[in-house]
């Protein structure tokens, strides 16, 4: 009972050391210790290129700026779709996905859900908003043979560091979350480049814009 308590409050003790390093996510272990491609170089925030958080917070989490954690009206959306007996979106926000990604596993639970929810509030409080995208960009699978991270991602798409991205080339990176082994930034198909021309249209929405001006440090 004792390890099982202590294993649940680890993520949260782990959380608050996280505002420095360069953490790995359980999926990058897991590769490197059973032998499977891993390749990550970690890349400073100030050395990303500004189109591709821009594109993924378009992408993935359109409140990040305002939510605390979790996006209470696209949690319920999931919820009434499920209810329905569809499923037709995740839901989860990028600090949500930090949270599995750090500290549990990949997959639809509802075990794994019931730990996520709480542990992504308690980031969103002890981890600053940029924080946690930089880790986000750091441990984000983007690439089809264990590429993670938005640097070892766009070497392999497009030859070139993160720096360097394109507004083009950062909405195909987040075009292929959350399945890069099915979707290619490299040799897009159509439904790619469609979510791409998509993605670079609502980075340069009014709400996103505001986002970026009031947390100058995207």
């Amino acid at each position: 009972m004792l390890i099982v308590l202590a294993a649940l409050l680890l993520p949260y003790v782990l959380a608050p050391l996280y505002r420095t390093g360069h953490p790995v996510s359980t999926l990058m272990a897991w590769r490197y210790l059973t032998g499977a491609p891993m390749s990550r170089q970690w890349v400073d925030f100030s050395a990303i290129s500004p189109f591709l958080p821009r594109s993924v917070v378009a992408a993935e989490d359109a409140k990040f700026c305002s939510h605390h954690g979790i996006d209470w009206d696209a949690l319920r959306d999931v919820i009434d779709d499920a209810e329905e007996g569809e499923v037709t979106r995740g839901g989860s926000t990028i600090t949500q996905q930090v949270a599995k990604n750090l500290f549990l596993w990949p997959g639809r639970s509802v075990v794994r859900k019931a730990l996520e929810l709480p542990l992504a509030l308690w980031i969103d409080f002890v981890l600053p908003k940029q924080r946690i995208l930089e880790i986000y960009l750091n441990i984000a699978e983007l690439g089809p043979t264990g590429q993670f991270g938005a640097q070892a991602g766009s070497i392999f798409a497009f030859g070139r560091p993160a720096s360097a991205l394109s507004p083009r080339e950062a909405a195909l990176l987040a075009a292929i979350l959350p399945n890069p082994v099915k979707r290619s930034a490299r040799n897009p198909g159509p439904g790619v480049r469609r979510l791409a021309g998509t993605y670079m249209a609502r980075a340069q929405a009014p709400s996103l814009q505001r986002c970026w001006s009031e947390n100058r440090a995207f």
